[in-house]
């Protein structure tokens, strides 16, 4: 399943070079660093379905219920929920390094701090400034910001939406396939033909009819997991979050905690 999602995505990318393939060379390229990932993604969200997966013969018969809902949704959320902190603090350590707001001497302190605080994660074994962590993450060595991993974290859902309404979905939205929809691809066809040649925010509203970032798609596309999150943790009585040695969170809990963060960061002002 890895590489057949894998596969498609970078099927988007080559789709996306394809269409703007005409431009001035200057043009070539994602609206913004998040735009080509989120393009990769949002082909992976329609073909990961139980419906799409149905559709090609790779399932033996489509059972919606809610069951396989939270069991697909949770799947899918280690996926994409997962990552945002995680490049979050990835790309914020970058940033106080270039910064000048870390020195050499606080390198591994602040990358650990930012781990702590954003993932909930800390050092399996003692670690110094001798160590390099941070070297271990090959975007790290190469000097390629990570930020554009998060935005298209958003922004998939965004396009997701956009492109269910135009093929007519009716339904929750996690259950969306665009598969053999010629409304919902030519939507995308004239977005991705823009290249870089628009502001991103033209080329958002061109297939959302937004002109910002926001997390109302991939909250809607959550909401059935939000739920059930909420009702188990609630009857299991589990600690949100982490905050000292007595907190260890498990999975639900860390889900449920960076959802809520991120809905509070992407409905601010």
């Amino acid at each position: 399943m890895h590489y057949f999602l894998v596969i498609h995505h970078e099927v988007g990318h080559i789709q996306y070079t394809l269409q703007y393939k005409d431009l001035p060379l200057v043009f070539r390229g994602g609206a913004n660093r998040g735009f080509h990932e989120a393009v990769g993604e949002v082909i992976s969200l329609s073909v990961g379905t139980p419906k799409h997966l149905f559709e090609v013969g790779l399932l033996e018969e489509n059972i919606e219920d809610e069951e396989i809902d939270i069991n697909f949704l949770l799947k899918t959320a280690l996926n994409t929920i997962g990552t945002l902190p995680f490049s979050l603090a990835l790309e914020q350590w970058r940033y106080d390094v270039f910064a000048g707001k870390v020195d050499q001497d606080n390198w591994m302190k602040r990358w650990w701090e930012l781990k702590e605080t954003l993932v909930g994660v800390r050092p399996p074994v003692e670690r110094t400034e001798q160590d390099f962590d941070p070297g271990a993450m090959f975007h790290i060595t190469i000097d390629y910001p990570f930020l554009g991993y998060f935005l298209r974290t958003i922004m998939q859902f965004q396009f997701h939406k956009a492109l269910c309404e135009a093929a007519g979905h009716t339904g929750p939205l996690h259950r969306c396939d665009i598969y053999r929809s010629k409304e919902a691809g030519n939507k995308l066809a004239q977005m991705l033909r823009m290249g870089k040649s628009k502001p991103w925010r033209d080329a958002m509203e061109a297939i959302t009819g937004q002109r910002e970032m926001s997390a109302d798609a991939i909250m809607e596309y959550y909401a059935p997991l939000m739920e059930w999150l909420e009702k188990t943790n609630a009857e299991n009585e589990e600690y949100i979050g982490w905050d000292g040695d007595s907190a260890r969170p498990n999975s639900a809990s860390v889900l449920l905690l960076v959802i809520s963060a991120f809905v509070w960061y992407f409905s601010g002002p």
